[in-house]
């Protein structure tokens, strides 16, 4: 009975994953696995897959609801006339699925064919880990091995002629008790940092920033599963740079000019501060409508990135999210000065449907 259910649990984990294949697209551009998102699993609304349901034969000996009572008699007190009427549209079957983070991301790698990405240099930290290898005779109660205590006592009671195989009853005593016990270990452990850079000036709209945050919702999905450890940072900026927490990320509402520097810049103090290179993978990301106040501050923004944040960086990703009133010249200036510089992505957003296309050229290089 067990192994029947393990196999049709196995077989429905099976049908959700292949809806979420088939419907990938339609999950990354609209937000439905966000809404649901839980601690470490997502839920998704699965419309098409039937639920299992009870098929009832021929019955004429009477059965559950064969009483006394007539129809239209009150429920639980509840009053009643009996004369109900049928609707005339259809219901709407919806059930809730739960997926890991992990197979997610799985499922995000093969359908986009992204690589591993494989930690460079020594960034890597360690911690230590309580790992079980081996039984004692003696320990705590609570690390007492129950299958190892059941195996010595029946081999005590055949060993004795005390087992009845027609009456099996095992008893184990002090002598057969088993205790786990352990070690503990230093575990080398990958480590990252995302840093998301995103201009809320006038130009960028509710549309523009929804995009960003569903973007980044898939970027953060793909880098923990190849991480063990990773933190995550977010600045916002007009013309001047802040840090903020998540929900303010992505709900601010700004005004004003842009200055993309000021979040180059307030990006390379908190790198410096909290996240030495040789420690850390560190992975920003900047998503604007292209716009800058001025050519010499473009200068600027380009030269922190050369000479300071692609240096300390796996890789440099800038999404330029299209708007009704952004120009879009950053993405030209960036590719004029980083051109053939592999660890400098540059990824157009036009709209919902480009987030997919764009999580591949951030994530398609394996850094």
């Amino acid at each position: 009975m067990i192994h029947n259910i393990e196999s049709d649990l196995n077989r429905f984990k099976q049908i959700v994953k292949g809806r979420v294949r088939k419907d990938l697209k339609r999950f990354m551009s609209n937000g439905e696995l966000i809404g649901r998102q839980g601690g470490k699993v997502v839920s998704i609304p699965l419309p098409q897959i039937g639920l299992p349901r009870f098929r009832y034969g021929k019955n004429d000996q009477g059965g559950v609801g064969q009483g006394e009572g007539e129809d239209g008699d009150p429920v639980d007190g509840e009053p009643g006339d009996g004369h109900g009427h049928a609707g005339d549209n259809p219901g709407e079957h919806m059930l809730e699925a739960e997926i890991s983070i992990e197979e997610l991301a799985e499922i995000i790698g093969d359908e986009l064919q992204l690589p591993r990405i494989e930690p460079k240099g020594a960034k890597e930290i360690s911690s230590e880990r309580d790992r079980y290898t081996g039984i004692s005779r003696v320990g705590p109660e609570a690390l007492r091995h129950n299958r190892r205590t059941y195996r010595e006592a029946l081999k005590r009671q055949v060993a004795s002629g005390a087992y009845n195989p027609h009456k099996p009853v095992i008893v184990p005593i002090k002598d057969d008790r088993r205790y786990r016990t352990w070690n503990t270990q230093s575990q080398p452990q990958s480590a990252a940092v995302i840093l998301y850079m995103m201009d809320v000036s006038g130009s960028m709209g509710n549309e523009q920033k929804e995009i960003v945050r569903l973007e980044a919702f898939w970027i953060d999905a793909w880098l923990r599963h190849n991480y063990k450890n990773v933190e995550t940072r977010y600045i916002i900026h007009d013309a001047a740079a802040r840090e903020v927490p998540r929900d303010i990320f992505f709900r601010t509402k700004e005004s004003g000019g842009t200055l993309i520097s000021s979040a180059y810049t307030l990006c390379l103090k908190i790198i410096e501060a909290d996240y030495p290179a040789d420690l850390w993978n560190i992975y920003p990301f900047h998503f604007s409508d292209g716009d800058n106040w001025s050519s010499s501050d473009t200068r600027l923004s380009l030269d922190l990135v050369e000479k300071h944040l692609l240096p300390a960086s796996n890789q440099f990703s800038y999404g330029q999210v299209d708007s009704e009133y952004g120009s879009g010249q950053f993405f030209k200036d960036l590719g004029e000065r980083f051109g053939s510089e592999d660890k400098v992505v540059r990824s157009r957003i036009p709209d919902r449907e480009g987030i997919m296309n764009s999580i591949r050229d951030f994530l398609g290089k394996g850094r």
